[in-house]
């Protein structure tokens, strides 16, 4: 059966099947190459309007998307927090309806995932998970695409998560579990992925292979690994809680001594911003293991490849 995604939002990782995400690291594979000509990508969403709407400031996501909608032949129209100030001028609903009715579509960054979904229902054009407080679906594909690219593979991948059991962390606990990766979550204690992120990706382990662990010992997880992978302490809007994290994430921080129990050719991953001397040590992120760099560059190309599939 032919994989389609046209029209369709995206607001989870959960909202694709494995052959769809397969058919969106295969529509990135074939872009990013080069063997699709610019004449042809550029007529792919030829004539689309975008909004970017977006309540918290952005560097690879906003980037990316803009690039990506120019290289499609698209439009995008950028909307600052404080040209909506969502929820407080208008009620969600009602800016989903009148943007529903003058773009193709919506790539929304929200802190509430339930503003996303009310914008899903309400617009009547797909929308995209730029980022909220329980997801990153788009971060997810791009780590995808890396580790493939890295790895050669993804099923028996020995992949650590080390920190906040956090939006990151739960995308990519869910799409890993599709493709047999064998996760080691590795949190103090109160900050593990949520039990409900933790039991859909147990399902999908339990049809790939998967296994799925969640210590509160870095080390323990990060033995072995073929990939680390780590996001702040302190991520935007948590600044009064600060001090208390920085205490309790105290010994998660991904350094060369955490990063010698891994094996001798694993990568460091890390969606950025990174906070250098917190949660990951400068001379890491200099490292030739750090395949930070390649992660934010596959955000152009995994978002690049999901918008062909969704407004083509």
């Amino acid at each position: 059966m032919a994989v389609s995604l046209r029209r369709r939002s995206f607001l989870s990782v959960a909202d694709l099947t494995p052959a769809e995400v397969e058919e969106v690291l295969r529509v990135t594979a074939e872009q990013k190459s080069g063997r699709v000509p610019a004449e042809q990508l550029s007529s792919i969403a030829r004539g689309r309007n975008l909004a970017i709407l977006f309540d918290k400031s952005s560097l690879r996501t906003r980037v990316g998307f803009e690039v990506a909608i120019n290289q499609l032949g698209a439009h995008a129209v950028y909307l600052a927090p404080a040209d909506i100030r969502l929820g407080e001028r208008e009620p969600v609903r009602d800016v989903a309806r009148v943007l529903g009715r003058m773009v193709d579509g919506i790539i929304a960054r929200l802190s509430s995932h339930e503003y996303l979904h009310e914008f899903a229902s309400s617009s009547g054009v797909p929308v995209i998970n730029a980022m909220s407080n329980l997801e990153h679906p788009c971060q997810a594909l791009a780590d995808l695409m890396t580790i493939k690219e890295r790895k050669g593979k993804l099923s028996e991948v020995e992949l650590a998560w080390i920190g906040d059991g956090n939006n990151v962390c739960h995308s990519l606990l869910l799409i890993a579990s599709m493709f047999g990766v064998r996760i080691r979550i590795a949190t103090p204690a109160t900050y593990e992925p949520r039990t409900e992120v933790l039991q859909a990706a147990a399902a999908l382990a339990k049809a790939s292979g998967a296994k799925i662990t969640v210590w509160n010992d870095p080390q323990q997880a990060a033995a072995g690994a073929d990939v680390i992978e780590t996001d702040v302490w302190v991520s935007a809007g948590m600044e009064e809680q600060s001090r208390r994290r920085r205490l309790d994430f105290k010994g998660f921080q991904v350094n060369m001594e955490l990063l010698k129990q891994a094996k001798p050719d694993a990568i460091v991953l890390h969606c950025l911003p990174a906070h250098r001397g917190e949660e990951i040590a400068d001379e890491v992120m200099e490292s030739e293991q750090c395949a930070a760099w390649e992660q934010a560059e596959n955000r152009l190309h995994t978002q690049r490849a999901l918008l062909s599939l969704i407004f083509s």
